[in-house]
Parts: structure tokens; sequence; C-alpha cells
């Protein structure tokens, strides 16, 4: 970038006047409660702020956040207020903030990986992004969602409650599944507040949050459904209205089915909206699995920023002993050769001179984070990874699900 455009933190006199900037790239306005909001969850040193004089015109910051990855929960980076102003495209800003942003990570020792959700995906993969994890957006039919004789909904109820009386009993459920699953964050005080968010503001014309807790005949609450309801007719005055299911959590099967059921209940409202796993059990449950319309959606893209200690510190699914060389442009610390060994709870990845058994860019290596099984010969084939070791299947380990995360249950970074 030649153009002499400061990158530096934000302060908290500037906070306000550069989180409207970054917002406006996404055509959003923000009120001074959705800024008190913003401003209480953001660590403005790890704020990235690109400036024309005194002028903000681009942005980014990450969030310090754990994530659970299969045998193990890594800090990561989650990126977040990634724009530049309309007014100065085309410029290497962005490039110039994504470079700043990483090189820092790596050169304070930082989070070893950086994950985000892009509004556009062919923005991230110049910067070493791939898309990791893979989801579905769910639209379901209402009046099909009949649910299959012998379903088990168990004892349970379910109650709606207020944001005060529910925060504490759903931080719990969330916290008891976070790390017994894949994919999903951590989620601090800060963080709890803007995802509980409510003001009329950010509705989006529907309603305020509804709390569904399903609570155990003894009171032990084992799961909750947040949601809203937008109201809406089509040109002939036909309902089209949604419940727009926002976070879907249970420890167990039974309070999954009655949720639902609770859910398919709600009167005058034809339709449901989630963004859910891919292999999300609801359709399973119903007579008519067509009812569960489904389409798939990239979820969170993975930036390997040292891939030695990223890939360190998961667990494999099986033992294995590979050479992988690493082509990385953007960041060419990462270049070289790994060799990666596990068995069970032992894994190391250093640099090496042996040869090398696979090579890959570091966004292919992050697209192999993914949930699908990366050593499927059509997956391989389509994002170029080329093997080096004739045979390789028979003269080393397996390769496929060794890299970062395997079947997402929900990743919100927020």
């Amino acid at each position: 970038m030649t153009a002499p455009y400061l990158l530096r933190p934000v302060t908290d006199d500037e906070f306000a006047s550069w989180a409207r900037t970054v917002a406006n790239t996404y055509n959003e306005d923000r009120s001074d409660g959705e800024l008190a909001d913003n401003r209480a969850t953001v660590e403005l040193a790890r704020t990235i702020g690109a400036f024309d004089g005194e002028t903000p015109v681009g942005g980014t910051a990450a969030y310090a956040r754990c994530l659970a990855v299969p045998g193990a929960v890594l800090p990561v980076a989650g990126v977040t207020w990634v724009g530049v102003a309309a007014t100065h495209r085309r410029r290497g800003i962005l490039t110039a903030m994504m470079r700043k942003q990483l090189t820092d990570l790596h050169e304070c020792g930082g989070e070893p990986i950086a994950v985000l959700r892009p509004s556009e995906a062919a923005i991230y993969g110049r910067f070493g992004y791939g898309p990791a994890t893979r989801g579905a957006q769910l639209r379901c039919e209402k009046r099909s969602m009949i649910f299959r004789p012998g379903t088990a909904f168990g004892d349970g109820t379910i109650r709606l409650l207020g944001h005060d009386e529910a925060r504490p009993l759903i931080e719990k459920v969330y916290d008891q599944v976070r790390t017994g699953g894949v994919g999903r964050p951590d989620r601090p005080d800060g963080s709890w507040d803007s995802r509980l968010f409510d003001e009329p503001q950010a509705r989006e014309g529907a309603t305020a949050l509804r709390f569904a807790v399903h609570q155990e005949p003894g009171g032990h609450v084992t799961g909750y459904a947040l949601y809203r309801i937008r109201s809406a007719v089509d040109v002939f005055g036909d309902n089209k209205s949604t419940v727009q299911v926002m976070e879907f959590v249970t420890t167990c099967h039974q309070a999954y089915a009655a949720l639902w059921r609770f859910l398919a209940g709600i009167d005058l409202v034809p339709w449901i909206e989630y963004e859910a796993a891919v292999d999300e059990p609801l359709p399973y449950l119903l007579t008519d699995p067509r009812a569960v319309r489904s389409t798939q959606v990239d979820r969170l893209w993975v930036r390997l920023v040292d891939v030695d200690r990223a890939l360190a510190g998961r667990r494999y699914a099986t033992p294995l002993d590979l050479v992988l060389d690493v082509e990385d442009s953007f960041c060419p610390w990462n270049t070289g050769r790994y060799r990666l060994q596990a068995d069970g709870d032992e894994v190391t990845c250093q640099r090496t001179q042996d040869p090398a058994d696979l090579r890959l860019t570091a966004t292919e290596l992050a697209q192999l984070a993914g949930s699908e099984p990366p050593g499927r010969p059509a997956t391989r084939t389509a994002i170029c990874v080329r093997d080096l070791t004739p045979n390789l299947s028979r003269t080393r380990s397996r390769w496929p699900a060794t890299v970062l995360l395997e079947r997402p249950r929900w990743e919100a970074i927020c």
C-alpha cells in the first residue's frame, strides 16, 4: 500500500466514528445504544484503524476466544469489524490490515489460529483463510412437521422466561455443551451481552428475543431455544410469518425433540428458519422429512497463523506420521516442511528437512480443517493437494480427518 494510510489501534475517543465507518460498509447504522454494547466487547488494543489524516477509513479487530477442537480447546483470534470505506476502496487498505493483523499475532506469539465468518466468500482466500466448517440453512414448513410415533420427548417442561431469569440458566447449558463438541467458542460475559443484545433497532422488524427453556422434572435445565417471530404477508395476503431460531442448544435427545415440538406448535406462524449443522437430526424425527428444506452454507473460515502450533494443539482420530510441505505467500514464516506426528495425547509438529508426503498451500490446509474428511478423493482433487509419496495411504497413517475441525455445531464468534 503506497498511500500514506496510517494503521494503528483505535482510541476510546475514536471508537464511535471508527465503528460507524465500518458499519456503513455493511449498509448498517449504529445507534448510541448499539455502540455502547459494541464498545463493551471490543478490546481497543486489538483493533486496527486505517486513517486518512484524522479520519478513519477502514478497520478490523479481533476477539480473544477459545474454540473447542477435537480433543482440545485452542485459543483463537475471532476476527471481526472488517471493512473499508467506499471512498477508499481498491487502494490496498484491506490487504494491509489483514497482513498487519496476522503478523502481529505471529510476532507476539498470540493465538495460532484466526477465524471469521465472511460477508462475501470471495474476499478472504487470498489472505490464507479457507472455509473450514459448513452448516445447513433450514426452512421448515410447520404444518408438515409431524413427529414420528415413538419419538422420545421425555417428561420435562418448557417455560418461556425473561432475559434476567433465563440468562444464568442458558449460560450453564451452553458451557456444558461447548467443550463436549467441536466448533463452539467460549463466551465471556461481554460476549453474552452482545449475543443477547435486544434493542428494537437490532431486531430487524422481528419481535423481541424469546427464551424457551427446557427443564427436567427435578428442575435441571437441559436445553434452550432463542427465537424471534417475524410477521409477514405476501401480495395475496397469505401468511408468510417465520419463527427465526437464533440459537438452539440441548444436552439430551429428549430436550432436543421437545423443544422442536414446541417451536413447531407456535400458532399463526407457518415457517421456521434456523442455521443448523449439516447433519441436523430434525428431519429424521418427522414422518415427512421433506418438511425441512435445507441448503448448505459455509460457516467458520480458518487461517492458520502458525502452522506448527495450530496442528500440534489438537488431537487426532488415528496415529499419524506425515511430512507436509506448506506454501504460504501471505504469511511467509509458515512456508516450509513440517513433520506431524500424533499418537493419542502425544502430538508434535516440527520443522523438518525430510522428504514431503503432501504439498499444499496455507489456504488449502485451512480448508482441510473442515468437517468433511479431507482424505476423500473428490475433496483433495478439488483443492489440489499433491501426494508426493507413492502409495501414501499404505505407507503412512491415513490423512482423513487430520486437520482442525470436525462436525461443528455452532460457531458464532460474538
